[in-house]
């Protein structure tokens, strides 16, 4: 799919692989990005910074957990550009400063409902308007952690798992709908999400795996994203990205 002219929405842009990705559409010659996040103030930042850019940009206070509010997002994103084309499924919670299974269960329930059911959700609701645009691509964010096993957090590898299996068993739309959905498995990303693992920083496990790799920039992440939208042949591809090793350590 040729980007020029197409109309976007990134989920989980205020900040991280969500941001990066939202410019570098606006950059490729996106008409429009819509920028979905909670953080309502920093979605709106990468509304400026997607403007900035030369696209359209709207931002909407999104809660990916909440059903009604994804449908508001593609309704009200259908109704202000006239089409959709391109949904980034990025938005995504890990266990945060607790680690399994000492994780609070509200906290359980949050990353299942927004890494997993939503994405799920946003992919169902997605659909019919890209089917009316003329076909669509979506793209998934799930995570190496999908292929191994990650004690600390476990919730988190389980749903990044869910969503690398959810994307091969999407091939079929390319037939029904006209829509490729496809999927990104990055290692360690530089982004705050990691400096969330802690209570001040980056959590003791994972700081001893960020001090042997070289971390992953947002930017290598959309660019990967880009790449899977615009192949032809991209349906229920999985691309992983690993981690080199950190050469001063080697």
């Amino acid at each position: 799919m040729d980007i020029e002219g197409k109309v976007a929405i990134v989920t989980g842009a205020a900040r991280g692989i969500g941001r990066a990705t939202a410019v570098a559409l606006a950059e490729a010659g996106a008409a429009a990005v819509v920028v979905a996040d909670l953080r309502l103030a920093q979605a709106e930042e990468t509304a400026q910074l997607v403007r900035a850019a030369g696209a359209q940009s709207l931002a909407l206070e999104t809660d990916i957990a909440n059903t009604d509010s994804i449908q508001q997002l593609i309704s009200e994103t259908e109704g202000r550009f006239r089409a959709l084309h391109i949904l980034h499924n990025n938005a995504a919670i890990g266990e945060a400063a607790g680690s399994w299974p000492d994780v609070r269960l509200e906290r359980i329930e949050g990353i299942v409902d927004i890494n997993l059911r939503g994405l799920i959700v946003a992919t169902k609701l997605a659909l019919e308007p890209m089917h009316r645009a003329g076909g669509g691509a979506i793209v998934n964010i799930a995570s190496g952690a999908a292929f191994m096993p990650l004690p600390p957090q476990a919730v988190y590898a389980a749903t990044k798992a869910g969503v690398v299996h959810f994307t091969r068993s999407c091939v079929p739309l390319v037939e029904s709908h006209g829509v490729r959905v496809s999927c990104v498995c990055p290692g360690l990303v530089r982004t705050e999400m990691v400096q969330e693992t802690g209570v001040n920083g980056p959590h003791e496990w994972l700081q001893d795996v960020i001090d042997n790799v070289e971390m992953l920039e947002p930017e290598d992440i959309a660019r990967a994203v880009l790449t899977l939208i615009g192949a032809p042949d991209s349906a229920g591809k999985i691309v992983n990205l690993e981690n080199a090793p950190n050469s001063t350590n080697a």
